[in-house]
């Protein structure tokens, strides 16, 4: 297939491509805005490979995307370009709502007037897969309740109610226009090339520092942390095979509380990194709790039954062998992390922009 992935210089969206390029023998254009979370070095393995092209562009804006479709003829868009960080979105949600909710809507309305152009055959065979989050069911109370796929939406922060939008507007367009939509909801995802604000990065990094670890309330917050590999593996299933129409949630069968993600996260230090910053004796001294956040949502779990059965993905990495695989990822690449702390990625990705031009 030629496939065009929003958002493909993100986490999630990089991990995506580099599965395609490196594992598969799809074509890719990677659409990407390059705001702060868009990292180029992050596709660094699969920057050279023929099949894959790059294009700087901003979902809102429509008559490029349009031209991006008529110029690469894809046939399937899989959209994961979205303003992500929930204590941003409390900070400034306007970001959210214009990415998330009307760059949805513009790139929905390219997306379908490019499906109508279509001849038959490739107008069958077209997908838009529309990739979201779990934080649009809110939050589960009970220790046994699990996230389905028909979970009512009861977002919580201006991040998930925009998602939250988006997820409505797709189904919307497959109903009424009859563009064919596929919808994801996936749980925390952690892995190599994590935007080093996100917990697990944060707390890896501080660590090596030397600096507070902080947690939020007293860490009793539960999550289902998803392998990101393990995601992009199921995201190609689901656009590859998956039912015109439905929703499929994705998990990692892997509930923990932060807190415990944290202590975990320092006994792997202490075995992969004994050499302490100066004045440190355990890595877990370094915690540090602090102010919870405003309408923190205390539980997620993804029930992820309904993609194993129909159409056999389930996640290869527990969380104990990915959390390893992740620590000593950071470790390996550390270079990497502080050019992106630094900001000089984003200077010398601009530079190199403007060469292109």
């Amino acid at each position: 297939m030629r496939i065009l992935v929003t958002g493909g210089a993100g986490f999630i969206g990089s991990a995506l491509i580099r599965h395609l390029i490196l594992d598969t023998e799809h074509s890719v254009l990677n659409l990407d805005k390059l705001t702060y979370a868009g990292n180029l070095e992050s596709l660094a393995a699969v920057e050279d490979n023929p099949r894959y092209q790059f294009l700087q562009a901003d979902i809102a804006d429509r008559e490029r995307v349009s031209e991006a479709l008529l110029d690469f003829q894809p046939d399937a868009i899989m959209h994961l370009a979205a303003e992500s960080h929930v204590d941003r979105s409390i900070d400034g949600p306007a970001e959210f709502i214009q990415t998330n909710i009307v760059g949805t809507y513009q790139l929905l309305e390219a997306a379908r007037a490019y499906w109508q152009s279509l001849p038959d055959g490739r107008r069958q065979a077209f997908r838009f897969h529309h990739i979201s989050t779990d934080e649009v069911y809110g939050d589960l109370h009970g220790v046994d309740d699990l996230f389905t796929e028909t979970t009512p939406y009861a977002p919580s922060s201006p991040y998930s109610a925009s998602k939250a939008a988006s997820d409505h507007l797709v189904r919307a367009w497959q109903r009424t226009y009859g563009l064919p939509v596929l919808v994801t909801n996936c749980s925390n995802n952690y892995g190599p090339f994590h935007f080093p604000e996100k917990l697990i990065p944060l707390v890896i990094l501080n660590a090596l520092d030397g600096k507070p670890l902080p947690v939020y309330g007293d860490g009793s917050q539960i999550r289902d942390w998803l392998f990101v590999e393990d995601h992009a593996r199921a995201l190609l299933k689901v656009v590859s095979e998956g039912q015109v129409g439905e929703t499929y949630n994705i998990g990692g069968h892997n509930e923990q509380k932060n807190i415990d993600v944290v202590r975990g996260i320092c006994a792997l230090l202490e075995e992969l990194a004994p050499n302490k910053p100066a004045g440190v004796a355990r890595y877990e001294d370094l915690i540090t709790f602090v102010k919870d956040r405003p309408g923190h949502d205390l539980r997620y779990a993804i029930d992820a039954s309904k993609i194993e059965r129909e159409l056999g993905w389930v996640p290869q990495e527990t969380f104990q062998s990915g959390l390893r695989k992740t620590v000593q990822w950071y470790l390996n690449n550390l270079e990497w992390c502080r050019r992106v702390q630094d900001g000089s990625y984003q200077r010398e990705r601009l530079g190199a922009l403007e060469n292109i031009a």
